[in-house]
């Protein structure tokens, strides 16, 4: 039968250069670790220490046996070290990343955390750019994005699916006309997130349709809340993930245009480079994050008008 203990033993006998170290180290009878080796190599049939009373030397086999014994020992104590630090109350430091705007979307969230958790830290680092989390030193990203994310070593966690949507302010709509299918959005000023200039279009998708619209910009630009802006008052139509309207379209400064239509179906996720989510503190604002983001998403939803 397999004994660990045994194993601990030789190992530590090993590690100290013999058995009267080793027994100093582990505060035990000398004669209780030798015996206990003794039996470890009647077991395996084989003899793993060479030791007269000059000596301590391994045999081939002894060496290639502590190599295995050491490394199931040492990921024996990470086991327990996992186990320590999950029950242990959060506290420390997180440092997490996101976009202007999910930042703004969140802000409620990470303010019931913090009162949740009140040994955790938090910084978080607001950009448009990806971040490099491994080489920055991240714990967390939030990030949007329509298109898969690509392969790497960072653990991904799936929040939530959030499409776009078009929006208008209500003052555009009743000057111009409100669009009752795609094709229309083709004869309003647009409001467009990027900086290119050829084949301007947006897509629009309902069940197996796709509409492909062509779209004539009257303002373009990277940041979406210069978009969101200049949409409330009243410059043209707008394609926004549908969390970021979520307050104007509740306080009624901005409405939902063909709301049975999408221009993108996005997701948002966490990423979190690997080991990081064993930390308390880090599983502690995950495991929040996961189970409140749909509920901030669906409280959203339920306060915008059902589409006509």
């Amino acid at each position: 039968m397999l004994d660990l203990n045994d194993h601990h033993y030789f190992v530590h006998a090993v590690d100290h250069g013999g058995f009267t170290a080793a027994s100093r180290a582990l505060g035990l009878p000398k004669s209780t670790i030798s015996r206990r080796v003794i039996e470890l190599e009647s077991r395996l049939g084989v003899r793993l220490i060479e030791r007269t009373s000059r000596s301590f030397v391994m045999t081939d086999v002894g060496r290639a046996f502590y190599r295995h014994a050491k490394a199931m020992l040492i990921e024996a104590e990470a086991a327990e070290d996992v186990v320590t630090s999950l029950l242990a109350e959060p506290t420390g430091t997180v440092r997490m990343t996101c976009s202007f705007g999910m930042a703004r979307f969140v802000s409620g969230l990470i303010s019931n955390f913090l009162t949740a958790y009140p040994k955790v830290n938090l910084v978080q680092y607001t950009t448009n750019k990806n971040v490099d989390l491994i080489e920055e030193g991240f714990d967390i990203g939030l990030r949007g994005h329509s298109t898969p994310l690509p392969d790497s070593s960072l653990v991904q966690r799936r929040l939530a699916e959030t499409p776009w949507q078009v929006f208008a302010a209500p003052t555009y709509l009743a000057v111009e006309g409100t669009p009752l299918e795609p094709a229309d959005i083709a004869q309003l000023a647009t409001l467009a997130l990027g900086t290119g200039t050829d084949n301007l279009s947006w897509q629009f998708m309902r069940d197996d349709q796709t509409v492909v619209v062509p779209i004539r910009p009257r303002f373009q630009g990277s940041d979406m809340e210069s978009l969101k802006d200049a949409a409330i008052a009243g410059h043209g139509v707008v394609s926004l993930p549908a969390y970021f309207a979520q307050q104007e379209v509740i306080s009624g400064t901005l409405e939902p245009v063909l709301a049975d239509w999408v221009t993108q179906r996005a997701r948002i996720s966490l990423l979190i480079p690997p080991r990081r989510s064993q930390l308390p503190s880090v599983r502690a604002l995950i495991d929040f994050l996961v189970a409140e983001y749909p509920k901030l998403l669906a409280r959203g939803v339920a306060n915008q008008p059902a589409a006509s």
